[in-house]
C-alpha cells in the first residue's frame, strides 16, 4: 500500500469488540487474566495497551519496519534507547544535534560511565577514526537542529555494521514521509512525535522504530521496565495526527520552501539554511537520501538587534519552541532550544545571536511571507 493509505488504515482495522472504525480509546491500566496465570492479549497498560499498540504498529509500517515502541516524549525514547548501553561504551554522536538530547548525554549518562563523543558525522574519515573496540552506537539527526546539516546515513550505515555497532537516526524533522533511514541501513530510527507526525501542538510523544528482533526486544524490555511509554489517550491523538500527515507534509513543504527563496533575496537575511535550496552545501544528498524537505529550517539575519525586532514583532508566527504543527512557529536556539549547551559549544557550533529557527505551518503562504516582511526591520 501507498504511504498515504497505510497513514490511515495500517495497524487501524475496525476494532474487535464492536466494530468501531475509529480505534477506541482503552482507557485502562489493567485487563482481566482468562484463565489462571493465563493472561490475554494485554495485561497492564505499562506493557502493552491496544491503542498503543495500533499505533506502534502504523508508525513501524510509515517507516518501513517491523517493530513500533511509542513513548511518554521524544526525550523519554531517547533515554530508553541509549540505556541499552552500559558504563564503560563508547558512543559516538554528531556535534550538532537537539540540546535537549546533548543535555542527557552530558549531564545524565557521560556522569554515569558512558564514554560520549561528538565528532562532525559529515566527515567519515573523522567518524572512522573515531571508532574504537568499545564503541557501540553512533546517533545521527538529519537534517540537524537547528543547523539543517544531513548526514550521508548510507554511508554512515555501511561504516558501522561490519563493526557491529548500532545505528540511531532522529527522523523527527522529515517524518517518514520524506525520509525513510531504515531503508538506508540505519539500525533505529526515533522521533518526537510531538512534531509532524501528531502535528497539532497538543501531545508530546515519542517512538522508535527497528527492523531487528534483537534490538526490539531489548527496547521493548527497557519500555516496560523503565515505564516510558504513552498513555493510551495521548496514542489516540497521535493516531488521530498521523492520518493526514502526508497532505500536512506536502504543504508545510511548499510553503517553506517559498519562504527560504524568499528570504534568500531579504537584504537583512545574510544566509538561509534549507536543503532544497541550491544554495545549500548538501542539496545533491538531500535529493538522494530525502523525497522532500519539510517544513522547518533556519536562516541568519544581519545581527542580534534584527533578529531581536523579528522575534517581537511578528503576528501570525509565534515565538515558541517545538515545531511540525499546523501552526507557524519561530524561534532563537540561542536563547530558546538550545540554551542548556553551554555558550563556548553553542558558539563553536554557530548557534549564535542571529540564528533563527522557522517552523512552517500550513497557513496561507501570502499571509506568512506578509507577516515576516513586517517584522524584519
Amino acid at each position: 500500500m501507498k504511504f498515504e493509505t497505510l497513514a490511515i488504515h495500517a495497524g487501524q482495522g475496525p476494532d474487535p469488540a464492536y466494530g468501531a472504525v475509529m480505534s477506541p480509546i482503552y482507557q485502562t491500566s489493567t485487563f482481566a487474566f482468562q484463565d489462571y496465570n493465563q493472561p490475554g492479549p494485554f495485561d497492564y497498560t505499562r506493557s502493552g495497551n491496544p491503542t498503543r499498540k495500533q499505533l506502534e504498529d502504523c508508525l513501524a509500517a510509515l517507516e518501513g519496519g517491523k517493530f513500533g515502541y511509542v513513548f511518554a516524549t521524544g526525550m523519554a525514547a531517547s533515554a530508553t534507547l541509549l540505556s541499552m548501553f552500559n558504563a564503560g561504551d563508547h558512543l559516538i554522536i554528531h556535534d550538532d544535534l537537539y540540546g535537549g538530547t546533548y543535555r542527557l548525554l552530558v549531564s545524565v549518562l557521560a556522569p554515569k560511565g558512558m564514554e560520549v563523543e561528538f565528532v562532525n558525522l559529515r566527515d567519515l574519515d573523522a567518524l572512522r577514526a573515531a571508532i574504537k573496540p568499545n564503541t557501540k552506537g553512533i546517533w545521527t539527526e538529519t537534517p540537524t537542529n537547528p543547523l539543517m546539516n544531513l548526514l550521508d546515513l548510507s554511508a554512515i550505515a555501511e561504516i558501522a555494521k561490519p563493526k557491529g555497532i548500532v545505528t540511531f537516526c532522529d527522523n523527527t524533522f522529515l517524518s517518514p514521509f520524506y525520509q525513510r533511514p531504515l531503508d538506508l541501513g540505519i539500525d533505529i530510527v526515533m522521533h518526537s512525535t510531538t512534531k509532524y507526525i501528531n502535528g497539532h501542538s497538543d501531545v508530546v510523544a515519542g517512538a522508535a522504530i527497528t527492523n531487528d528482533p534483537e534490538l526490539s526486544d531489548k527496547i521493548k524490555m527497557l519500555q516496560n521496565a523503565m515505564g516510558t511509554a504513552q498513555a493510551p489517550f495521548d496514542c489516540f491523538l497521535t493516531m488521530r495526527g498521523v492520518k493526514t500527515l502526508p497532505v500536512r507534509m506536502e504543504r508545510h513543504n511548499s510553503n517553506a520552501l517559498a519562504i527560504a527563496h524568499w528570504l534568500e533575496a531579504h537584504p537583512k537575511v545574510t544566509q538561509v539554511l534549507h536543503p532544497g535550496l541550491e544554495s545549500h552545501p548538501q542539496h545533491e544528498l538531500a535529493k538522494r537520501q530525502m523525497s522532500g524537505y519539510g517544513g522547518t529550517f533556519s536562516f541568519r539575519v544581519t545581527d542580534g538587534e534584527v533578529a531581536k525586532h523579528l522575534l517581537t514583532h511578528l503576528k501570525i508566527f509565534v515565538l515558541a519552541e517545538s515545531l511540525g504543527g499546523v501552526e507557524s512557529l519561530i524561534e532563537q536556539p540561542w536563547t530558546m532550544t538550545h540554551l542548556s549547551m553551554p555558550e563556548d559549544v553553542r558558539r563553536k557550533l554557530t548557534l549564535t545571536e542571529d540564528l533563527i529557527r522557522i517552523s512552517v505551518g500550513i497557513e496561507h503562504v501570502d499571509d506568512l511571507i506578509a507577516d515576516l516582511e513586517e517584522a524584519i526591520k
